[in-house]
Formats: structure tokens, sequence, C-alpha cells
């Protein structure tokens, strides 16, 4: 499964210590090399998380189409669309409200909600205390 992330998932999951849910559900998260640069630009929530083994960095090629969605998106959003689209992704998680418009627009693949999944996890026998759920879905934005 690809999987494509921005930077908020990778960062708001560290800064509550369970990047991990990141593998938990999707087996390898890939960020293009804009993100990376972007959580290493300081030290903070992620910087070290963003180099584990199951993130992996990827360059665009498509950088035509990224020269367009940079009108009206930052560069790690584009370059997470960019992405997406050259890897036919299975799965783009991008949270900025323009991004996920134009992703969802062009035919990705978008989360547009986590607690489904994580229910889902939960259901399949997985445990996470209830004060990481609150605090995950409040960082997600979904209570």
């Amino acid at each position: 499964m690809k999987t494509i992330s921005n930077t908020t998932p990778i960062i708001s999951l560290s800064s509550i210590g369970k990047v991990e849910l990141l593998k938990d559900i999707f087996q390898e998260i890939i960020i293009p090399q804009a993100v990376y640069n972007e959580i290493k630009a300081k030290q903070g929530y992620g910087y070290n998380e963003v180099d584990l083994d199951f993130i992996k960095v990827k360059t665009i090629q498509n950088t035509e189409q990224e020269k367009l969605l940079l009108e009206q998106l930052d560069i790690g959003e584009a370059q997470v669309i960019v992405l997406s689209n050259e890897l036919n992704a299975d799965n783009t998680l991008i949270d900025e409200a323009m991004g996920y418009t134009i992703a969802k627009n062009s035919g990705l693949n978008v989360i547009s909600e986590v607690k489904p999944l994580l229910n889902e996890m939960i259901s399949k026998g997985r445990w996470y205390s209830n004060h990481v759920c609150y605090s995950f879905l409040k960082k997600a934005n979904e209570l």
C-alpha cells in the first residue's frame, strides 16, 4: 500500500509519542523531499521520527505540475500531490483545506478522517489508552 503524507500527521503524532500509529495503519509512509526538509528545518516534534525506517523520502519528477500547484499551495502540499500522482498512491494524507480539495479533485484517495481508522485498529485488537485516543483525535481536529 502506497501512502503519501504531508508534514502535519508526522509532527502531530510525534508530539504525543505515537508516530508509530502511521506504521500500524499503513506499514510504510512515503514523503516528498520538501516535507522531509520542512520537518528537519528545526529541532522539534518529528525531527528524529522522520528518520524512522518506515518513513521513506522520494524526490518528485514532475516539476511542471509542482509549479502549477505552487500558485495555490506551499511546497510541501504541492509535492505531496505530485508524488501521490506519480506513485499512484493508495492514500494521501494532507491536512490543509486547499490541498485536500485539490488532491480530492485530482482523483486521489485522500484520508479525511482518522477516527474510523483508529476504531478499526481497536476493533482488530490494537489497544490504546483513552488518553492516547483522545489526544490523537483532538490533534486531528476530530473531537
